[in-house]
């Protein structure tokens, strides 16, 4: 972030590291948003793209995309002449939202509903909101946007609908719409544009974060925000502390090799904030893996999946970070044919899975989604080599079923396959699965109370069953059960099945321990 009425812009773009390209000329720019800051401004969020031009490459995390982008914060009115203000509202696909016949199947499953009782909270409410604004029927009202807001697009409706309304492209065509509207400024929207611009676009800037993170996790500042009594601040730090203990930051590798005798390879999507709070399940991918004689690729250039942006509304955006992902694993392909895509996340799984919904036109999309798999899918699936086993587990395990995972991909079933081949193990489905858990994307940062009190009922349920482990195969819904379990004062470790499976492999004895995946 830098000012370019201080700088000018050509020096912000040199110092932002842009060798080369320092000419506004070879930029267009996209307004995100115009805000006034303490009666000061008006302040724009902007981002910069050179189309066509690679990031400089100062390590392959740097090289998110094909093409140059940086996001700047300016009170300066000197920008390209091609500066373009946010769409008008997108077409509604009218289509899909005739489908809906009001039959009302869908009440029952959806969790905003349950908790409501309201019928603008429910998924056919919100299709004849989300209609009426297409129409002009409706003006965007702070009610309005509250209503859609809520969604945890959690899709239960989806699963239940007989008449087959694809009820989580309405939802973002919906809230594409309310994001083209200049109104649409307050805080919160702001600092979550900021972040989404600056963090999940930039995966620099997300080791910097875990840095920071890891600092204040190892110091007195925890104690400090915990005992400081501030509401606002006991909020946030409720949030920071369902992180797991977070490590000293590793470059990734790009290639992982088998170990053993070699099977052939797949690649690995390690997403955006897996990447630096979900490190355990990602390297227990990896050595698994690699233990079944797999040589796991990590290609350079990937980066989120656009779930986050799809959330917010920011369609163009969303369908950029696609775009970057198929060219990153296109490259990984060609150092191979097409081989697999493993994903560890149910949520990255489930937007990764529609690509070619939102990319139609790019064969690209059909070729990747075509690669896709479950990482516990895959790993089910194979033939082990001889001589790997697995540790008796007789403990009580309980399988959190995460929404994208039951309501996107339909393959919920894979984790229990998975972990069923763990001797003594207790495998037993949470109760109360087909209803979210409230950690859907940034929900709990968005909708804390209403998440909190979805969260509190998955943790009814887990005390009830006096689970001595939790698996979830999405790591937002992990973190938020883990969360509702510090709050209760319950001691139930969360862990994405891989992990616990890696647990359980018994060690390779002729594997020295400095080639262990760490």
């Amino acid at each position: 972030m830098g000012s370019s009425r201080l700088l000018g812009l050509r020096g912000f773009l040199r110092l932002a590291g842009c060798p080369g390209l320092e000419d506004p000329s070879l930029y267009t720019a996209d307004l995100l948003d115009q805000v006034h800051f303490g009666g000061t401004g008006p302040f724009q969020i902007v981002r910069l793209v050179c189309p066509g031009r690679r990031r400089p490459a100062r390590g392959w995390q740097d090289a998110i995309c094909p093409e140059y982008s940086v996001s700047l914060v300016t009170r300066s009115p000197r920008f390209p002449r091609n500066l373009h203000q946010p769409p008008a509202i997108e077409e509604f696909p009218f289509s899909k939202a005739d489908r809906c016949v009001l039959c009302g199947l869908c009440l029952p499953g959806c969790p905003t509903y349950i908790k409501t009782a309201d019928e603008n909270e429910s998924p056919r409410g919100r299709i004849a909101l989300m209609r009426a604004l297409a129409h002009g029927e409706l003006e965007v009202s702070a009610r309005l946007e509250a209503h859609l807001d809520r969604c945890l697009a959690c899709r239960a409706c989806e699963r239940v609908c007989p008449s087959l309304v694809e009820y989580g492209a309405l939802i973002e065509a919906g809230r594409a719409m309310l994001a083209s509207q200049p109104h649409r400024r307050t805080p919160a929207r702001i600092i979550g544009n900021l972040a989404l611009a600056l963090l999940i676009e930039q995966p620099r800037n997300l080791g910097v974060l875990a840095r920071l993170l890891r600092l204040y996790q190892r110091s007195g500042l925890q104690r400090l925000a915990r005992a400081s009594g501030i509401p606002a601040l006991l909020r946030l730090v409720s949030r920071i502390d369902a992180l797991p203990r977070l490590r000293p930051p590793e470059p990734w590798r790009s290639l992982y090799p088998a170990q053993g005798e070699a099977r052939g390879q797949v690649a690995l999507f390690i997403g955006c904030v897996s990447r630096i709070a979900d490190v355990e399940t990602l390297r227990s991918a990896i050595a698994v893996l690699n233990r079944l004689g797999y040589d796991v690729r990590v290609p350079p250039g990937q980066g989120c999946c656009g779930a986050l942006h799809l959330h917010a509304g920011q369609r163009e955006r969303a369908h950029a970070l696609m775009r970057c992902n198929l060219s990153a694993f296109a490259d990984a392909a060609g150092a191979g044919g097409d081989i697999p895509i493993v994903h560890a996340a149910s949520g990255c799984g489930a937007t990764l899975s529609e690509y070619r919904r939102h990319l139609p036109a790019d064969p690209a999309a059909d070729r990747f989604t075509g690669r896709l798999v479950d990482i516990s899918r895959f790993i089910a699936e194979s033939s082990w080599p001889q001589g790997l086993t697995l540790t008796a587990l007789p403990r009580t395990v309980a399988v959190h079923e995460p929404c994208s995972q039951r309501n996107v991909l339909r393959d919920e079933k894979w984790p229990y396959t998975l972990l069923a081949t763990i001797p003594g193990i207790r495998l037993v489905p949470l109760p109360d699965n087909a209803i979210c858990c409230g950690g859907a994307g940034a929900y709990p940062l968005t909708q804390p109370a209403l998440a909190d009190v979805l969260a509190a009922d998955k943790v009814t349920r887990l005390r009830a069953l006096a689970a001595d482990i939790v698996v979830s195969a999405n790591i937002g819904c992990a973190l938020h059960i883990a969360a509702g379990l510090a709050r209760d004062g319950l001691s139930v470790e969360v862990l994405h099945p891989v992990t616990l499976l890696h647990r359980q492999l018994r060690p390779d004895p002729g594997l020295n321990a400095a080639d262990r995946v760490r």
